[in-house]
């Protein structure tokens, strides 16, 4: 027994000269924030053992606060934390829709003591406290001109912000959530306005006017175009027997809520419906369809197709050409290659059994020459005469 308490006693020990106090290296800081905004807190400890990191939402005055835990997903999920425990401790608390009844104290508890969450013992070490204030405010009314543009060539949008005692240090606007460079002002005033001098398909989208204020201010202004519709390709082939396919794109804003596919035949086009049989096959999303016709045949698939894109200002379509090859189109190709090769040997066998012939003349008539000998020589030594030696 003596012996337990005595390990008992150096494993306490050995704790305690392990163990460091936790401690703070980021703390939450103090948002303002608007109705239905978003708000992030963030805090960061230290310690040996790594700390627990709980949040606390404070609500009243001293002497009567009154504090309620947060847990992942507590106001009907509008509440949202992230935590790590690796070589620190580090949590991050998202809320989300805030609302003025959100607005308070939040406290970011850290603590690394074993006996933290003991309901009948004292903790050795207290929970450390760092707290942030949310303020939520009312969005402040900015008023537009126009609230909307619809199917127009140019427009003026400008925003006014009216009672408001937030102080404007700037503003900008926005253009489907990218910065327009050119629409930046240091001008403490409460209005801006935006010149859309050509309205075409790739300058529809939303506009904001955002006021750089604390916390900032802005306004949507939606500007909305016929769809623009384009084939990918104005011109498609494919294999008898096997499949066609053909591709429009839309553009703009609005995207198309509906989209429909007819097939021209004797000036007139009838509506292709999908799923009426195994012929057609039809996929569609809001910027894209595509049209599938199985078992080509070139007596009846060839021609002009047309796909159709309506948003709630109208409609937009555009042309693709179908053309059916036949199955033995690929063979064609091949084949001329092959009678080209055989043209060109031939060619050439005939040429070297003409050339033969005169090469092997040409040598008979060089063996033919006369060869030169000494028979001159031979004639002359006969004619010499021959002196008496008597």
């Amino acid at each position: 027994m003596k012996l337990l308490w005595a390990v008992s006693a150096l494993l306490l020990g050995c704790w305690r000269a392990n163990a460091s106090t936790a401690g703070f290296i980021k703390c939450p800081l103090s948002q303002m924030k608007l109705i239905s905004d978003g708000a992030d807190l963030h805090c960061e400890v230290i310690g040996t053992p790594i700390p627990e990191v709980q949040w606390w939402f404070v609500e009243g005055e001293e002497p009567n606060e009154t504090f309620t835990q947060l847990f992942d997903g507590a106001r009907d999920g509008c509440v949202l934390i992230n935590a790590t425990y690796i070589t620190h401790a580090t949590s991050t608390i998202h809320l989300t829709s805030l609302s003025l009844n959100d607005s308070g104290t939040y406290e970011c508890r850290a603590s690394n003591d074993p006996d933290r969450n003991e309901l009948k013992k004292t903790p050795k070490i207290k929970w450390i406290r760092s707290q942030a204030n949310i303020i939520v405010i009312e969005t402040p009314t900015i008023v537009t001109d126009p609230m909307e543009v619809s199917n127009q060539t140019s427009a003026v949008l400008s925003c006014n912000l009216t009672e408001s005692s937030l102080p404007v240090k700037g503003s900008h606007w926005v253009y489907n959530g990218k910065l327009i460079e050119t629409s930046k002002s240091a001008d403490a005033t409460a209005y801006t306005s935006l010149h859309l001098d050509k309205i075409t398909h790739t300058s529809g989208g939303k506009y904001e006017c955002v006021f750089l204020t604390e916390p900032e201010v802005k306004q949507m202004i939606e500007v909305k175009t016929l769809p623009h519709v384009a084939a990918y390709k104005h011109s498609e082939h494919g294999n008898e027997n096997d499949k066609g396919v053909m591709v429009c794109v839309s553009h703009g804003y609005p995207l198309p809520t509906d989209w429909t596919w007819f097939k021209e035949l004797d000036g007139s086009q009838m509506p292709i419906i999908n799923g009426t049989s195994d012929k057609y096959e039809i996929k569609s999303t809001p910027n894209k369809t595509t049209l599938t016709v199985n078992d080509l045949s070139i007596e009846n698939d060839i021609g002009n197709y047309v796909c159709s894109g309506t948003n709630e200002l109208g409609t937009n379509s555009d042309k693709i050409y179908l053309r059916v090859r036949s199955r033995l189109a690929a063979l064609w190709p091949f084949l001329g290659i092959v009678a080209e090769v055989i043209i060109l040997v031939t060619i050439i066998f005939i040429y070297e059994k003409r050339r033969k012939p005169d090469e092997v003349t040409d040598d008979d008539d060089s063996g033919a020459a006369p060869l030169k000998s000494n028979s001159t020589e031979n004639h002359k030594d006969k004619n010499v005469r021959q002196r008496n030696s008597n």
